[in-house]
């Protein structure tokens, strides 16, 4: 309602806007400001567009036969996790993987609750596919990761977060890739919210997540170029994998031990070495995601951290000869992530530069802007789920616009910390 009325505002109050626009650009500095907002407008437009061509070209690889699939390690890195871990483990065994070519590997990181206890409970009803690890003080899921790789003996190595389910055909349709492409070195998983009826945010997320993971990441497939393989569900093949683990587990950001972003690093780190990294939207995991606002912007700034930190690496690479073949496209998907990171903190100066001089303006606008953004994640929603669930998408962009605005910006000027927040 509040997008619509905007939109009913903005047409009424058109002649009101089109007088300031008038007297803005009677200076340089306004006409210069209007030029530059109106190129980036038109540039995000059209990049949006090349990601729909993209899309429309993505393609899921189809399963391959039991012969065909390689020995699969799954590496499950638990913390404070209580009895969410066993129903991951559980969820693993009942996968439709061969069963002799499956090795799972929990390690508990430290937990001060019963999570030990669900992971030993889960080894002693699966057996000997399940190998159990405890590191002695709460280390970081790097370390917990690393723990896993070094005892693992699969040809590709699976990592799935401990508050995460997977269905019976994920890991099947996840590590396929590895069979069809000898150039794939990374493949991300479908990610999906578990706890979606808990509360608003996981309802307001789950739209969220299916733009970003079945729009975003299926675009970046197409290139070979998926930006980030997520913690919550990922695979690596084991020689590009263990090439990169030296520098992954050493990692330094400023003088300081990286113990955030572990999943964008091996990503960018295995694209480096040429690999191809792809998304397979028919590898689906649930996962538990924040219910409320205190642990939801811990999260997104430690996303956000992480992003600032993994473009920086990816600057010093992206535009070599890292791989074979054409890197215009994936150069461009780079610049745009670069320049939108470059932008964060002049456009939220100017969103209060506004707010203070011009706050008619700015609501209508933004509000405007946000109904029409909205509407593409609704819709896109709408075609691969159902129509009153992807409603969700405009509460979201709301939300977003004036609860969570500052991520960005403050994780830009805070990128030196590494802390966990949510741990």
């Amino acid at each position: 309602m509040l997008m619509l009325g905007s939109l009913y505002s903005h047409y009424h109050l058109y002649p009101y806007f089109e007088e300031l626009h008038l007297e803005r650009m009677e200076s340089i500095w306004g006409r210069l400001l209007s030029l530059s907002l109106l190129l980036l407008l038109l540039t995000q437009v059209a990049l949006l567009l090349y990601l729909l061509l993209l899309y429309i070209r993505y393609r899921e690889i189809k399963p391959v036969s039991n012969e065909l699939l390689p020995k699969c390690t799954i590496v499950v890195p638990a913390y404070n996790e209580g009895k969410l871990v066993y129903s991951t483990l559980i969820s693993i065994a009942q996968s439709n993987y061969p069963k002799d070519k499956i090795e799972i590997i929990a390690v508990d990181d430290g937990s001060s609750d019963d999570t030990f206890q669900w992971i030993k409970k889960g080894a002693k009803e699966l057996g000997e596919r399940v190998k159990i690890f405890r590191l002695p003080s709460n280390q970081g899921k790097r370390r917990a990761l690393y723990k896993g790789f070094q005892n693992g003996t699969g040809e590709v190595f699976v990592t799935i977060d401990s508050d995460s389910i997977i269905k019976s055909n994920t890991l099947r349709n996840l590590v396929t890739p590895f069979v069809t492409d000898f150039k794939c070195g990374a493949v991300a998983g479908n990610v999906k919210v578990l706890n979606r009826e808990a509360a608003l945010i996981p309802r307001m997320l789950s739209v969220s997540f299916l733009f970003s993971f079945e729009f975003i990441r299926a675009s970046q497939s197409s290139l070979g170029f998926v930006l980030c393989t997520p913690g919550a569900l990922s695979a690596y093949k084991r020689e590009p994998l263990f090439k990169a683990l030296p520098e992954w587990i050493n990692q330094n950001f400023c003088g300081k031990v990286a113990t955030i972003g572990e999943d964008r690093a091996m990503t960018n780190l295995i694209l480096e070495q040429g690999y191809r990294v792809l998304f397979q939207r028919n590898a689906t995991v649930l996962t538990k995601t924040p219910i409320t606002f205190n642990t939801l912007h811990k999260m997104f700034t430690r996303w956000g951290r992480s992003n600032v930190r993994e473009s920086v690496k990816m600057a010093q690479f992206i535009f070599t000869n890292f791989r074979d073949g054409s890197k215009f496209p994936q150069r461009i998907i780079f610049i745009n992530h670069i320049v939108k990171l470059l932008l964060a903190v002049p456009l939220t100066l100017l969103m209060f530069y506004f707010i203070i001089t011009q706050p008619l303006l700015y609501i209508v606008s933004i509000l405007s802007s946000a109904f029409l953004f909205s509407s593409i994640q609704m819709l896109f929603y709408a075609k691969r789920n159902n129509f009153l669930d992807s409603l969700w998408a405009y509460p979201y962009s709301i939300f977003y616009l004036f609860t969570l605005f500052w991520i960005t910006p403050y994780s830009i000027f805070t990128v030196k910390n590494g802390g966990w927040l949510t741990r």
